[in-house]
């Protein structure tokens, strides 16, 4: 049976799988779908269309899909889609989608979304993403697998962040990451490849070392960037880190911080 704290609200229109648990003074409105095992804290407030999966938590005082703050939106029934295994702490503020875009905030699995933590409307966070504390993402952001954004990391609206980069606390994105980077500063600046987070995950030192020679042609032999580009496809994209590599290079559209 569904454990709903007495002093919770929950709309009838809600479905929520028989074994969630929803503490006291938690508001769950209408059009809000719940998965098995997840647990939403007291004074959460999960407003819908959104779409929650599987043994989730959501602390106290999360805001889990409210309207967004994008002036454009109307009141249209956009949505947030989670998926499964995420924990979202205290404070986070995760908004849906708006018709511009894809009409859909989406958040995949196995993240630690920490205090304060925002996710603008429209965005994409991939899985096994860490995002600290007051870290935001502004809309239309792409986050893919892997991820670590320091604390207080600010994210400009339609920037991309590629698959295991990593920020430092402070830092303020204001143009692509390409997978694997490190960056800091305000503005981000980058400081090599997330070797440490790498070799965490098993990569072996050749790959390492292909990437490093990677990064070294992007930012260290003073190319263009489309030379640099061609060089990496020659050369190194017979394996396939680099190859995720080249082509955050290669779809970047803000251009790629340097």
């Amino acid at each position: 049976m569904t454990q709903i704290h007495p002093q919770a609200l929950v709309d009838p229109k809600a479905e929520l799988d028989s074994s969630v648990e929803v503490g006291a003074f938690a508001i769950i409105g209408p059009d809000v779908t719940i998965g098995a095992g997840t647990v939403i804290g007291p004074h959460a407030i999960v407003k819908g269309p959104t779409e929650i999966g599987c043994r989730n938590k959501i602390f106290q005082f999360a805001s889990v899909g409210e309207d967004c703050q994008d002036k454009k939106y109307r009141g249209e029934p956009t949505r947030l889609v989670i998926g499964d295994d995420n924990v979202i702490r205290e404070g986070a503020t995760l908004h849906r989608g708006t018709v511009q875009d894809r009409g859909v905030t989406q958040i995949g699995s196995n993240n630690l979304l920490m205090c304060y933590v925002h996710v603008a409307h429209d965005c994409v966070i991939g899985d096994g993403v860490i995002m600290a504390n007051n870290t935001a993402v502004a809309g239309h952001v792409h986050v893919g697998n892997g991820v670590i954004l320091g604390g207080g990391t600010l994210v400009h609206q339609f920037c991309r962040i590629g698959p295991y980069a990593m920020t430092a606390a402070g830092t303020v994105v204001l143009q692509d990451i390409p997978a694997f980077v490190t960056c800091s500063g305000n503005r981000a600046e980058p400081h090599g490849m997330n070797v440490e987070g790498m070799r965490r995950r098993g990569v072996n030192s050749d790959v390492i070392n292909r990437l490093r020679e990677a990064y070294k042609t992007v930012y260290r032999r003073g190319l263009t960037l489309d030379q640099a580009i061609a060089e990496i496809d020659q050369n190194l994209a017979d394996c396939a880190e680099v190859k995720t590599f080249l082509d955050t290079l290669k779809s970047s559209q803000r251009g790629i911080v340097r």
